[in-house]
């Protein structure tokens, strides 16, 4: 397949750039204007400016743009940030693709486990509905923008990541200097549900739903063995070595991080990858302990 990648240069974007290389796939990255790289179209999402002719004869478009939700505090600046990225790239280009003469047949498009908010112990499947909250807020309208590419007959996905676990970025290699230095521990009171992924199984699913044209809609993107925060942080320290008895009060993160703390680091999403499971996707790393082995080569 020809393929567009958006936000390529990111946390999953850089690494799903390759492995669909390494499949056989043709690759393009569509690049921001602001940019110095010159290995793909242009766009500005800020602006809304994107050049329609070089988005003809592609297969699929992979639609990962979007506002880091977790480094720092949430400002309202900050927020409008969160949100604009990814509401007003989707608009912009769900609208591009269904004007375009030869259309993609699949979007692909990011979405977040914070669609379900903060749900304690129940199990969340694609079925269930929207939760409180910010994040959940965003996620909606960031799915409802991909509507105009739906209407015109584009399969349209929406990618609800857990937590993706890397040894190179995102949660899990921000957590490991303090558990190295045997610092790491449970946040909060450790109950709240952890629906996690391990790096090279949300590439997977990713493949997994560009070349299955029966998967459609919200497909949540998180192992089958979802896991308490006391036992991510047991488990980590395991892998490593290492004692996970320093643990930080939720109150201690609510004045750190404010409610960034609350939505990210407090909340309890307990997923069900249904639909990835129902038509025939396998985990290679299921198993918390596995994947941790795995990421980190212990």
């Amino acid at each position: 397949m020809k393929i567009l990648v958006t936000g390529s240069s990111g946390f999953i974007g850089s690494a799903l750039v390759p492995a669909l290389g390494s499949s056989g796939h043709t690759v393009v990255r569509l690049v921001r204007s602001a940019t110095k790289q010159a290995d793909g179209p242009r766009w500005d999402p800020d602006s809304g400016t994107i050049d329609p002719a070089a988005l003809e004869g592609f297969d699929a478009v992979v639609h990962l743009a979007g506002e880091d939700i977790s480094s720092g505090t949430w400002t309202p600046a900050k927020k409008t940030r969160i949100r604009q990225s990814r509401v007003e790239s989707t608009k912009l280009l769900a609208r591009t693709l269904a004007g375009l003469g030869r259309r993609p047949s699949t979007l692909a498009c990011a979405s977040a486990v914070g669609y379900y908010g903060d749900r304690g112990e129940e199990v969340l499947t694609e079925e269930s509905p929207p939760g409180a909250g910010f994040l959940a807020s965003v996620c909606r309208e960031w799915e409802a923008a991909a509507a105009p590419a739906a209407q015109a007959g584009i399969r349209v996905v929406h990618l609800r990541f857990g937590v993706v676990l890397s040894a190179r970025g995102g949660a899990l290699a921000r957590m490991l200097g303090p558990f190295r230095m045997g610092m790491g521990g449970p946040l909060g009171s450790g109950r709240q549900y952890v629906s996690w992924i391990a790096i090279d199984d949300a590439l997977g699913a990713i493949g997994h739903v560009l070349s299955n044209p029966v998967v459609n809609g919200a497909v949540n993107v998180a192992s089958p063995r979802p896991v308490t925060h006391r036992e991510f942080a047991q488990t980590l320290g395991r892998v490593l070595g290492r004692p996970t008895v320093l643990g930080m009060p939720a109150l201690t993160l609510r004045l750190m991080f404010g409610e960034m703390a609350t939505e990210v680091l407090l909340a309890s999403q307990r997923l069900q990858a249904a639909r990835l499971l129902s038509t025939g996707f396998a985990f290679r790393f299921p198993e918390l302990d596995a994947a941790l082995h795995h990421l980190l080569g212990t």
